[in-house]
């Protein structure tokens, strides 16, 4: 209990001292914060009561989560223009508050998944005065028009008047610790919106002649705008209760063109546009669903650029995942391999336990890695592999890493009888040569001198270390051996206490390291080791 409320306390006092630039809000609380977001996204009704929030929000923290993304519904805070309604806002915060959780708003307002499905009715029923985007033949859509002023205006109203009302509520920041400002924003059915207002300010700003005429010049118009709407918000909130702020993208995957996904969000090819319309916005941050999990993470973890002098142009968070049973090493990827701001599976309250357990042990892992301060570390790696993608080698000073998933054991009969793989994963931290730690699910690693990989042969050896029987040990060379070699000086199973200071629990020696050749964690188990090595 006293490790929690330090965290938060900690977290607290790092989001009083934010600066104004945007850039500086997310150093300040990087360096600061012991510990990211370790969060989940509520599915999109689990708070439209307060019995809702009365029995999710205790779950939520016995999942192990420190931050819970929960839905602000504009068509429930606002049933009648001009009077609002704040009773679940103030309920999540005291629940919250209770629970000693940490909460993420994001303002279902004018768009949500594109549509504008959380409007209140007295806006959905006015489509005169709040118009509605147009496909080119005319056709409207249930997507508010981002050209409208009166459209901007009610939203602008609206927000404001919550951002207000969190400042009363939590003026220190203690609980809600930043704001999402519409969700997954774009366009569908038409690359553009082709409304009288929006063909208005297409030709004004003499789009076609700049950028040409395809569905991908659209989209870019479409981006800008979009990015100078959400900006109006952002900025307002800055005045009102200053805090980080994001938006997030739906994927442009599986080959979808323009207006086939909800194009002309914030996504990765969009970015530039993004950061001219909406320079408020700390965050662009991706909605990870499909295949491909550590392509969309390096999409959106963009590092220090000297032409931003020396900024990070764009930070990871990853508000929304698919909540499965990979989630958790998915997660020690992130924060290893990009130094993530923070993970959330979505509708982690919907979840299985099957499903949830995995983000459970990795973030009980991560907790202890930020105690020692080494989820920031730019000495870190991030391991994640499946049946296709199992190796990664690193070269990390002189000493070569091979990495792999669990089950290219060879003695593993998972890896070759149908067994489907999990994701095997981790976060691979150097504390100092020859010192390291290893902390995940389902991986094996080795370690070698250069020259010694290069003359490595390759052996068949059971899981006793003996070679199989009948089986390949290599071609006899007829190069003697020159070099050094690096051995296992020790592999302890550990737990990282409160203090940072490493605790030790258990020697993994003979069979747990193939005697001496590797350091591992099995598939369904979960653990920090701490590996020492030696050069003989």
């Amino acid at each position: 209990m006293k490790k929690i409320i330090l965290l938060f306390l900690a977290l607290a006092i790092a989001l009083t001292v934010m600066a104004e630039d945007s850039s500086e809000h997310l150093s300040s609380w990087l360096s600061s914060s012991p510990c990211p977001i370790l969060g989940g996204e509520l599915s999109n009704s689990a708070a439209t009561s307060v019995a809702d929030i009365d029995e999710v929000m205790p779950r939520m923290r016995a999942l192990g989560l420190n931050t819970v993304l929960v839905p602000a519904y504009w068509e429930l805070m606002e049933p009648v223009e001009g009077q609002f309604d704040f009773t679940l806002i103030d309920r999540t915060i005291d629940v919250a508050r209770r629970e000693q959780l940490h909460v993420v708003f994001l303002w279902f307002g004018v768009w949500k998944n594109s549509m504008s499905c959380y409007a209140p009715g007295w806006f959905k029923q006015d489509s005169k005065r709040f118009p509605r985007a147009m496909t080119a033949e005319g056709r409207q859509m249930e997507i508010a028009s981002c050209f409208s002023d009166n459209v901007l205006q009610a939203d602008l109203i609206a927000f404001s008047a919550l951002m207000r009302h969190i400042r009363e509520k939590d003026p220190q920041r203690e609980v809600v610790i930043m704001m999402q400002i519409e969700n997954e924003i774009g366009m569908l059915e038409s690359a553009r919106d082709y409304s009288p207002l929006a063909e208005k300010a297409y030709h004004k700003e003499r789009w076609a002649e700049r950028y040409g005429t395809d569905e991908y010049a659209d989209e870019k118009f479409m981006a800008l705008c979009y990015a100078r709407y959400v900006e109006h918000l952002a900025k307002t909130a800055r005045e009102i209760h200053d805090m980080p702020l994001y938006v997030n993208a739906a994927m442009n995957s599986r080959g979808r063109r323009p207006g086939e996904y909800p194009s002309a969000g914030p996504l990765a090819h969009l970015i530039d546009f993004w950061h001219e319309g909406a320079p408020s916005i700390d965050l662009l941050a991706p909605d990870i669903y499909d295949t491909g999990f550590k392509s969309w993470c390096a999409q959106y973890a963009m590092p220090l650029r000297p032409q931003d002098g020396g900024q990070i142009k764009n930070r990871l968070f990853i508000p929304e995942s698919r909540c499965c049973e990979n989630s958790g090493v998915r997660a020690l990827y992130a924060f290893g391999e990009h130094q993530a701001l923070g993970f959330s599976p979505f509708a982690i309250d919907q979840a299985s336990p099957k499903e949830t357990e995995s983000v459970t042990k990795a973030y009980a892992l991560l907790r202890q890695l930020a105690n020692g301060k080494w989820l920031n570390s730019k000495l870190s790696w991030g391991l994640l592999f499946d049946k296709t993608d199992h190796e990664r080698i690193i070269n990390d000073d002189g000493i070569v890493m091979t990495c792999h998933h669990y089950f290219t054991l060879p003695w593993d009969p998972r890896a070759t009888n149908g067994t489907t793989w999990p994701e095997g994963g981790a976060m691979l931290i150097r504390l100092n040569k020859y010192d390291y730690l290893l902390a995940g699910s389902g991986v094996v690693i080795d370690f070698k001198t250069p020259t010694e990989k290069q003359q490595e042969q390759q052996k068949t050896l059971g899981e006793d270390g003996f070679a199989e029987a009948g089986g390949s040990t290599g071609q006899k060379s007829n190069k003697r051996f020159n070099g050094k070699r690096l051995g296992l000086l020790s592999v302890d199973e550990v737990s990282i206490a409160d203090d940072g200071t490493i605790q030790y629990l258990r020697r993994h020696n003979g069979d747990q390291t193939h005697q001496g050749r590797h350091a591992r964690i099995g598939i369904g188990e979960w653990k920090i080791l701490h590996i020492k090595l030696y050069e003989y």
